[in-house]
């Protein structure tokens, strides 16, 4: 099964190179040449993505001792995965800003780093929205396992004071039965 992975691992990184040349070219290209280019990268970037799902696939079936390896390069790929798809969307949006340069002339630099700051505006409100999902799931565990504590210790405290009741039910028994006269008296 890891060989099947390998080779996936081979396409994967055959695929992300192609597109990397193919992203930093896009903002050099104009009209037919580069919506060309974009729907090709587009295409590249979805084959990827399947690439990605059957190497999860791939994962899932491997033996448990031999999974982590390949889960932390998995969790790699799709840190390259998101890089890649980064870069393809400010490719586009250099080659869009440099014709809005040239037709709205200085103007349009302060719309090119306005367009940056707002992607890593949202870039960041996603990772910001990720992690409190995150803390929200750790929060919702942490008690659901809190509740399960107060039920045991709820539970031990009964079974404790059932516990004491029988000692001092026996202590009141024993006591008595050292203060009841002997039966074998001497005659």
């Amino acid at each position: 099964m890891s060989s099947d992975f390998e080779a996936y691992e081979q396409d994967f990184g055959t695929l992300t190179a192609e597109i990397t040349n193919k992203i930093g070219r896009i903002p050099k290209l104009g009209g037919k040449e580069k919506t060309q280019l974009v729907l090709n990268v587009d295409k590249q970037l979805e084959e990827v993505r399947e690439l990605m799902e059957q190497m999860d696939l791939e994962v899932r079936e491997i033996p448990i001792q031999s999974r982590g390896m390949y889960q932390s390069r998995l969790k790699s790929y799709k840190g390259e995965m998101e890089k890649l798809e980064k870069d393809f969307k400010r490719s586009r949006i250099a080659y869009s800003d440099d014709v809005r340069n040239e037709l709205l002339g200085e103007d349009a630099g302060s719309s090119e780093s306005q367009r940056a700051h707002l992607l890593d505006n949202t870039e960041k409100l996603e990772r910001s929205s990720r992690r409190l999902e995150a803390g929200y799931q750790i929060a919702v565990e942490t008690e659901q396992v809190g509740q399960e504590i107060l039920a045991n210790l709820h539970s031990d405290r009964e079974k404790i004071q059932r516990s004491r009741d029988r000692v001092r039910t026996t202590d009141r028994q024993t006591g008595r039965a050292e203060r009841a006269p002997a039966w074998g008296g001497a005659l």
